[in-house]
């Protein structure tokens, strides 16, 4: 889902090394920090790790429990490991049930991490009290379709074709086709961390393994929980409907919050975005 984000600093990891996991499930490392009786369960995008919510993992373990892991075939060390959608919303749902088995936890999202997460809050709506959805909106709906341009949709189409072809190909090419991507959308992750594994879910995509799920994206996303939805306003293109973000801001319980950054705008504007993380989890939602 990454967006071209216009020239400047690259934003990237924070220095700190990720603690030993404190379980494992299904062969995943999971990572808790903090306390507290809020659980906060972090699912990141491409080309990232679990590593990208290094900043908000120190800004909120004071007052939440974070749990992030990396997802299936996004780890270097681990090798390629495709999974349907079926088996992700598994994986997620086994990791929510480990760390907070007997109370709904809340969602925080970004990228591809959305897309997988919006539809576990769909299909498992008595887990999740609240979602924190980051960058990706509407993206694919209707609405959302309406309000690109041509040259819009050709950039989306040709960027994922990219990738899901690199996945397609494999190997050395593929890894290299990955990273020549990721240097142009200036994405955070070490470059020689980055590979073609990475990039299963837009082959899965394009190829209608995810058609259950573009289907439901194409009617659009409507949250089945108070949500908080952050956005970078410095991005070619944005993944959400202006209408879709107007009527979301207008419902209770939800806020829009637009940051001046990119794609990647909780590395870029850390203090801001775990701010507003911050102040709408004190509005007691969803409870």
């Amino acid at each position: 889902m990454a967006g071209l984000p216009p020239a400047g600093p690259r934003p990237a990891y924070g220095a700190n090394s990720v603690p030993a996991p404190v379980l494992e499930v299904d062969g995943i490392p999971v990572h808790v920090e903090g306390q507290g009786d809020e659980v906060l369960l972090m699912l990141h995008g491409w080309p990232d790790t679990c590593r990208l919510w290094d900043a908000q993992v120190a800004g909120l373990r004071e007052q939440v429990r974070c749990v992030r892991f990396t997802l299936p075939g996004f780890d270097p060390a681990r090798g390629p490991r495709p999974m349907s959608l079926a088996q992700t919303l598994d994986l997620i749902d086994r990791v929510a049930e480990a760390v907070s088995p007997h109370r709904p936890l809340t969602l925080l999202l970004h990228d591809w991490g959305c897309v997988f997460g919006y539809e576990y809050a769909l299909t498992h709506p008595a887990r999740v009290r609240g979602l924190i959805g980051v960058d990706i909106g509407d993206a694919g709906s209707r609405a959302h379709a309406r309000s690109l341009t041509l040259a819009d949709k050709l950039m989306v189409a040709s960027y994922q074709l990219w990738l899901a072809a690199a996945w397609r190909i494999g190997g050395a090419a593929g890894d290299a086709m990955s990273r020549y991507f990721a240097r142009i959308a200036r994405a955070p992750a070490d470059p020689d961390a980055v590979s073609c594994a990475m990039s299963y879910p837009y082959y899965l995509a394009w190829t209608g393994a995810y058609a259950d799920i573009a289907r439901r994206m194409r009617r659009g996303f409507e949250p089945p929980c108070p949500m908080l939805y952050l956005y970078g306003r410095r991005k070619p293109l944005m993944f959400h409907s202006p209408s879709w973000a107007a009527a979301l801001a207008q419902r209770p319980g939800h806020r829009v919050v637009a940051l001046d950054a990119g794609h990647w705008l909780m590395l870029e504007r850390p203090a801001e975005f775990n701010r507003a993380v911050r102040d709408w989890l004190a509005t007691d939602h969803g409870r």
